[in-house]
């Protein structure tokens, strides 16, 4: 059966994004696939059983049958690494995956595998991506973002702990380009990574909607109070800003859908800041209300969508709560404000860190993935590389099975053994026709 296995060159890379695409795009062209997540570390516990949080995503989206203890067999809780390393955790995790994989692909024409991270997660507990890939017998595709020396840095790394476990990378995918910005960049990273031999099969363009995080996002990742909830829970951060100049200047660097962070006993900031926001949303609202100021805009910044006239909302760092002066002003303009303990550089960081993630519920979001995923990578060229084979581990699987089942002697079980090693020879020799210049990564 044809199985592609999913892996990043590091958090935040896209990988989730493309396998929600990608899974939409196989089961559009009439395959019977399944979905899988090996090894999962963010996990929800959903009718007494514990699952990845993009098992569940996947479940929901496209209804698919499968109980989740098969669509998500091993979770990392915290502390859970330190109980490997001491000894403590005695149960055969692989053995869990291998059974969850045997009942995956029951009745299906393809399975869809998204890994954890890069090659390299998990190698602490023996479940490296590479690890889990060899086990199952199933070909890697690497996903990377924007950029030209490092995509193709972190691809070519990630694809030689693949090869050293023999698993066949069948391409990459770079995610987050911005094409209308660097026009000659697709074809630099396509020329880049064939000197490597290895096939870019996509390149998804960036889009704020699906990179950006929402003030629901910020809320449920980073510990705080919500002070006032806004108009719009899911309204996309697109810029983030820190108030620690003088009014004036903050506001110049500022703009729609920015979020701005500022020490909440700053009141000359957040004055400045509030009230330009209620100007901003007036001229917008009264097309002849101070008519002679009507193109100038309150803010320097310009927001990537030309219909969004508000702020995202503001961060008050430090754990210094505004006055309720200033709070009843910021629900009247309807800004989003929320509280934290933490200091400014801290609060940005994290910030700048969250974790984008898609929700069931997030149906333009959703669309939008698969639209790009169905224009910009090439599903058909990876179907052709997936094409059911005798593969490595399938040989080997033969091989050992049938020696185990003979009991006719050392005479009979030399047969099956060099039996097994001349499918193992033509399994290698078959992947080495769909894949480009595997002796080099053995």
């Amino acid at each position: 059966m044809r199985q592609v296995y999913l892996a990043a060159t590091g958090m935040n890379r896209g990988k989730t994004t493309f396998a929600l695409g990608l899974l939409a795009a196989m089961l559009d062209r009439g395959l019977s696939t399944g979905f899988m997540k090996p090894v999962g570390q963010r996990y929800a516990i959903v009718d007494e059983t514990p699952a990845d949080e993009d098992a569940i995503l996947m479940r929901s989206v496209f209804a698919i049958g499968d109980p989740l203890e098969v669509m998500s067999p091993v979770h990392i809780p915290r502390g859970f690494t330190k109980s490997f390393i001491r000894g403590d955790v005695v149960e055969d995790l692989g053995q869990r995956i291998s059974e969850a994989h045997r009942r995956a692909i029951e009745d299906r024409e393809a399975l869809l595998i998204e890994g954890t991270g890069h090659a390299g997660v998990g190698s602490v507990i023996g479940l490296s991506n590479a690890d889990v890939a060899a086990r199952l017998g199933a070909s890697a595709v690497i996903v990377s973002e924007a950029g030209v020396g490092r995509p193709i840095d972190e691809i070519v790394l990630n694809r030689a702990l693949f090869a050293r476990l023999g698993v066949p990378v069948v391409g990459a995918v770079i995610n987050k380009v911005d094409a209308d910005a660097h026009p000659s960049l697709p074809d630099v990273l396509r020329r880049g990574l064939a000197l490597h031999d290895i096939e870019l099969l996509g390149i998804l363009p960036y889009r704020p909607i699906l990179s950006n995080p929402t003030l629901a996002m910020l809320v449920e990742q980073l510990p705080g109070e919500v002070l006032y909830d806004g108009d719009d829970m899911d309204r996309a951060i697109e810029h983030v800003a820190i108030g620690a100049m003088q009014p004036r200047h903050v506001l110049e660097r500022i703009g729609p859908g920015s979020l701005l962070i500022v020490p909440g006993d700053r009141e000359d900031v957040i004055n400045a800041t509030v009230a330009a926001n209620r100007t901003q949303l007036a001229l917008d609202r009264e097309p002849r209300l101070f008519d002679r100021l009507r193109h100038r805009s309150r803010f320097g910044r310009t927001p990537a969508d030309p219909a969004a006239t508000s702020l995202a909302g503001m961060v008050f760092s430090g754990g210094y709560r505004p006055s309720d002066r200033d709070l009843a002003a910021i629900r009247a303009s309807g800004l989003f404000a929320y509280l934290v303990e933490e200091e400014t550089y801290q609060v940005a960081s994290e910030i700048h860190d969250l974790l984008v993630k898609t929700h069931p519920a997030d149906s333009a979001k959703i669309e939008e993935i698969k639209r790009l995923v169905a224009e910009h990578f090439d599903v058909e060229s990876l179907l052709l590389r997936l094409q059911p084979q005798a593969g490595v581990s399938g040989a080997l699987v033969g091989a050992s099975d049938a020696i185990r089942r003979s009991s006719v002697g050392q005479t009979r079980s030399g047969q099956l053994v060099r039996s097994g090693l001349q499918r193992l020879a033509r399994g290698a020799s078959s992947i080495g026709e769909a894949v480009k210049g595997p002796q080099d990564h053995r």
